[in-house]
């Protein structure tokens, strides 16, 4: 068994988020930036924007997100 490191309702509001807002891709990317800090992961700007590259190319699904992101999250 598999222990995510962010739950569904949190990847659900930051999705909510990403979709309300209309981002560009750099504005994304702060957005992940700015989610996974506070979450006491490390990610540099540069990969928080592919970050967001990949995320809408996946279709900005919550299961490509939880994918991209712990995938992605370093400890801080």
């Amino acid at each position: 068994m598999t222990h995510e490191k962010f739950t569904v309702p949190e990847l659900a509001a930051l999705r909510s988020e990403l979709l309300q807002s209309g981002l560009d891709a750099m504005s994304a990317g702060e957005l992940f930036h700015v989610f996974l800090i506070g979450r006491g992961y490390g990610i540099s700007p540069e990969a928080a924007q592919n970050l967001a590259y990949r995320v809408e190319a996946a279709g900005c699904s919550i299961e490509a997100m939880q994918r991209e992101l712990e995938g992605t999250a370093l400890v801080h």
